[in-house]
């Protein structure tokens, strides 16, 4: 790995033009126990706001090494409350796990459904209040689904980086790549319903370059 005195960045806003599709709220009221005081519970497909796009993975797709997660590196944690994966979508490194929390008064089942060897076809069920269960990553993917067949509303996405360096955007639209060594790579912006993106950044020493992204309304 490269010294923290040798390392640049890269940095910037995930953009969104034209006209933003609606959120639909979602009927949780078959399931009593999907009810989160103060947790409406809406479609998630395309969050924008204030032309700022969230749920954006963003990571170092060529031009740096493959690399594992070290031993120890915590999960990403993926809870289930309100019938409602939170956060919608999650990255860990490969090698890295997902841990699955349950908060709500009803049970879930969570089934995973990737295309990459490797990676797990999880299949199980989660009573309310239960311990988390956790599942490891062994095989960079891309936009991973995770379902749950007893509330067929509710869809989260893994994203499993072949390196260290990704990110995933917040509501803010920003996203923020450290520790990367001097170099050109390519960086990869992954939207579920609106595709790919893929710049070319170069990074130099001890500075944070600056790299936009703009998707649009399909």
């Amino acid at each position: 790995m490269t010294s923290a005195s040798a390392a640049g960045g890269v940095s910037g806003i995930i953009s969104f033009t034209g006209k933003t599709p609606p959120r639909v709220r979602l009927n949780v009221s078959a399931d009593p126990g999907c009810y989160q005081a103060n947790l409406p519970s809406y479609t998630e497909q395309v969050v924008v706001n204030h032309h700022h796009l969230a749920n954006v993975y963003v990571y170092i797709k060529s031009g740096a090494p493959s690399l594992p997660a070290s031993a120890g590196t915590p999960p990403a944690v993926l809870d289930q409350r309100g019938c409602t994966y939170i956060p919608h979508v999650v990255a860990v490194q490969q090698g890295g796990s997902v841990e699955f929390v349950n908060s709500d008064a009803t049970v879930h089942n969570i089934t995973t459904l990737p295309t990459q060897t490797g990676n797990p076809s999880a299949n199980f069920s989660e009573l309310a209040n239960s311990a988390p269960r956790t599942e490891t990553f062994k095989a960079p993917e891309v936009m991973l689904p995770v379902r749950c067949s007893y509330h067929p509303w509710m869809n989260a996405f893994i994203n499993v980086a072949p390196n260290p360096w990704f990110d995933v955007t917040g509501s803010d639209g920003a996203f923020h790549i450290t520790g990367l060594p001097q170099g050109t790579y390519t960086l990869a912006a992954v939207q579920e319903k609106l595709g790919e993106q893929d710049i070319q950044v170069t990074v130099t020493r001890g500075a944070v370059t600056t790299a936009n992204f703009n998707f649009s309304a399909k």
